[in-house]
């Protein structure tokens, strides 16, 4: 019978949603293992950072983030993407215990034995694990690693190459999450639509059913648990298509993540991207042709190397024409070890910084008609929160968690987060819509 105080760990979680996915699988083992799990570094016996280390400003972030954690705790585990630039890591904070790259769970329990034997008893977790979320949504990571070479992206250096889950495996957390009170399954990984092609798209077995490893076969088996599906991260494929079909059939949630990231095909072609915003164009008329409803979103890069006035003002028309509903932009960052710092003509770091505010000044009022379209519309959300002063805090089908807009029902008092309410747009703002409840859902 254990009779000394748990060791205590306490964790910091930096980055996307695919970082979340990682935390959540170290946390899980850490809480299976009888270690206790603590909010402040300076109640830790060990501190454990999941760092990211994508563009400058996250790996300031992660630095800044170890640096602070250190001044109160002198055991510290370093993981995650910026964790693969250990020299880096070394070179900035020495004392630093253990250094390990992303996607690298055991080399963390590893770091974590050499300094915290493991508890003589086993800790009690539910079946779902730890998770990061609120109780009412989660992440899936479906793969690790991605395939592509693009210049500006070290992603494929730090996670390495695609490698997919079974897809029965997948399947059962899905199951395992929604039977935990999960209302909503977002769905991530680096390149979402090569889903099972390391595998060969391989036949595997569910519940005794056989199953393509493929992100259509996927996407509709998951649209079967009764619960909101929403899909990250997919490359402009045709294969999309059929994804698209299933959202119109009302399979999976009508929304579309598609990184375009430019519209000059000069600029596409260093980015060593798909260069053909014509084309972009037609497959976004296309989606809206299969699925009116559907709500697109995408991302955006200002002032790469190269960029002349008229890239841009390409760019501009295409956010024009192609009336996304939510988009980001990011001024062109270096990175160590992307192809593009290489490349000639570096864009000014104040023009990079200018376009980027003129593209996004273009796109809000753009988000914004798309949002007054709505209103009068009868719709079905999600509760997040309840505030007693604003009301209930809730998302539609077109909004993902803390990347898009909010539902605001200042009628919602009685609702609880995971609710699913029927509600009718009555007002908007640059990025929210404001609702009233209609009778029905689940609350």
């Amino acid at each position: 019978m254990q009779t000394d105080p748990l060791p205590r760990i306490s964790f910091i979680s930096l980055g996307c949603p695919k970082a979340t996915a990682d935390s959540e699988r170290i946390l899980t083992r850490l809480s299976a293992e009888g270690y206790e799990i603590v909010a402040s570094p300076e109640d830790a016996d060990l501190a454990i950072i999941n760092t990211c280390g994508f563009i400058e400003v996250a790996i300031e972030e992660s630095l800044d983030a170890i640096g602070e954690t250190l001044a109160v705790n002198d055991n510290v585990i370093v993981t995650g993407c910026l964790g693969a630039r250990a020299r880096l890591v070394r070179e900035s904070y020495p004392q630093v215990m253990a250094v390990t790259g992303p996607h690298s769970p055991e080399a963390v329990m590893q770091a974590v034995y050499s300094r915290l034997p493991r508890p003589e008893t086993a800790g009690i977790v539910p079946p779902q694990g730890i998770r990061l979320t609120p109780e009412h949504y989660a992440y899936l990571k479906i793969a690790e690693g991605c395939n592509h070479g693009c210049s500006f992206c070290v992603i494929p250096a730090l996670r390495g190459p695609l490698v997919s889950r079974p897809i029965h495996e997948v399947m059962d957390e899905a199951e395992t999450l929604v039977s935990a009170g999960a209302r909503e399954i977002i769905v991530i990984a680096q390149d979402t639509p090569t889903y099972g092609l390391d595998m060969g798209f391989r036949t595997g077995f569910w519940n005794g059913r056989p199953m393509k490893t493929r992100l259509l076969e996927l996407a509709r088996a998951l649209g079967e648990l009764g619960v909101w599906i929403r899909l990250h991260y997919l490359y402009p494929y045709p294969a999309v298509d059929k994804i698209v079909e299933l959202m119109a059939e009302g399979k999976i949630l009508p929304y579309l993540d598609v990184p375009f990231q430019h519209a000059s095909p000069r600029i596409l072609q260093a980015m060593r991207r798909p260069a053909n915003s014509e084309n972009a164009l037609e497959r976004i008329r296309r989606w809206r042709d299969i699925c009116p409803d559907i709500t697109i979103r995408s991302t955006f890069i200002t002032g790469f190397p190269g960029e002349t006035e008229d890239d841009f003002e390409q760019l501009l028309r295409f956010i024009e024409e192609a009336r996304l509903d939510r988009v980001g932009a990011f001024a062109y960052s270096p990175v160590e070890g992307a192809a593009a710092n290489g490349l000639p003509d570096a864009v000014p770091e104040d023009v990079r910084e200018e376009r980027r505010q003129q593209l996004m000044a273009l796109q809000e009022d753009i988000s914004t008609q798309c949002l007054e379209a709505r209103i009068g519309r009868g719709i079905t959300v999600l509760v997040d929160e309840v505030d007693e002063e604003e009301g209930a805090i809730a998302r539609s089908p077109g909004d993902s968690p803390d990347i898009d807009g909010l539902v605001i029902i200042p009628d919602g008092e009685g609702l609880e987060p995971g609710d699913f309410v029927n509600v009718r747009i009555t007002d908007c703002d640059v990025h929210d819509l404001y609702a009233e409840r209609l009778d029905g859902g689940d609350d």
